[in-house]
């Protein structure tokens, strides 16, 4: 047939065909194109769901470890709140115990440990082993006066300073209002003294001057407001205020000590010496009768009054109870509580 066809004829065909030839190409690749780019699209929106869909998992796993987490710190301080209650009663039985009119300080009962997490460990010590401030400052009594200034003495503290505390101390307890002591300062919109005796030992750390002696670690070991009578108990008293009374040397007091606390060096221990009245403490401690006259109205034996402190212990919590007793004919009469 071609053969049949004029040059002419034969050209133009030859043209359609290229033409055709053309548009098909151009079509395919028109169609490869397209093709392409939706192929690139997907692409992309997949990767984007992927990302959202991390994103989403770890939003959801963040929100479920922050929620473990409360839940755990939840239960952690639910832990430590039980234990810190277990602390208190643990405290509380001790100091119950030890308000027995019966339980003496040598008693075992006194310590006790449960199931090797719960426990508590009460002390009794006298409270008439303390020097009672109200009592000292009373009346402005010297010779009660020299007590309190020889103990401050014995701590280091030097005579302006003790001069200070003691004028102070005396205006603070005074009734007079408007008056005060050489050495003490006057009142003023910043410094208001109480006019009456203290009712805590706490409120020396109010008085002028005493600021830096009641700041130190154990100031108030040695004083008290309850002791009663508020005279010094020979068979408390600690070595400071055994030195602060008149007419009593270091090497009487240890001699004293060492016998009174018995081999393991303890007061109130099963081992201690028995002594039975102020006259014998009185030779324990190398005193003349003329000695022992002259202190005969600033010391005692066996106060009835008593300091408990009781310790309770649960898994890693402690707590501390504080108080003190008189102990009269088998009855105890609670004067305070309080807890550190």
């Amino acid at each position: 047939m071609m053969s049949m066809l004029t040059r002419g004829q034969r050209s133009e065909v030859s043209r359609l065909r290229q033409g055709f030839c053309l548009r098909t190409r151009d079509e395919t690749a028109s169609q490869g194109d397209r093709d392409s780019r939706f192929e690139i699209r997907n692409s992309k929106l997949r990767a984007a769901a992927l990302m959202l869909s991390l994103w989403a998992l770890f939003l959801l796993s963040a929100m479920i470890i922050s929620w473990a987490a409360e839940i755990d710190s939840r239960l952690a301080l639910s832990g430590n709140a039980n234990r810190v209650l277990e602390a208190e009663a643990m405290a509380c039985s001790g100091a119950e115990i030890a308000l027995h009119p019966l339980v003496t300080p040598a008693s075992p009962n006194l310590r006790r440990e449960i199931e090797k997490r719960q426990s508590y460990e009460a002390h009794i010590t006298g409270e008439g082993g303390r020097l009672n401030i109200n009592w000292l400052v009373a009346g402005e009594d010297p010779t009660r006066l020299d007590i309190l200034r020889r103990y401050l003495e014995n701590k280091g503290i030097d005579l302006n300073e003790r001069n200070v505390m003691m004028d102070s101390l005396l205006d603070w307890v005074s009734p007079n209002t408007g008056l005060h002591h050489l050495n003490a300062p006057p009142e003023s919109d910043d410094y208001h003294p109480a006019h009456t005796p203290l009712t805590r030992i706490e409120e020396l750390k109010k008085v002028f001057g005493w600021q830096e002696f009641t700041s130190q670690q154990g100031w108030d070991d040695h004083f008290t407001v309850n002791s009663n009578p508020p005279v010094i108990d020979l068979a408390w008293a600690s070595r400071d205020v055994l030195l602060a009374l008149p007419g009593i040397n270091e090497q009487s007091v240890d001699r004293f000590l060492a016998l009174r606390r018995g081999p393991d060096g303890i007061d109130g221990t099963a081992d201690d010496a028995p002594f039975a009245s102020v006259n014998d403490a009185a030779a324990a401690l190398c005193l003349t009768p003329d000695q022992l006259q002259q202190l005969s109205s600033l010391v005692g034996f066996r106060v009835p009054v008593f300091r408990i402190v009781s310790v309770g212990k649960s898994g890693g919590a402690t707590r501390v109870v504080q108080m003190v007793v008189r102990k009269v004919n088998n009855v105890a009469q609670l004067i305070t509580w309080k807890e550190l």
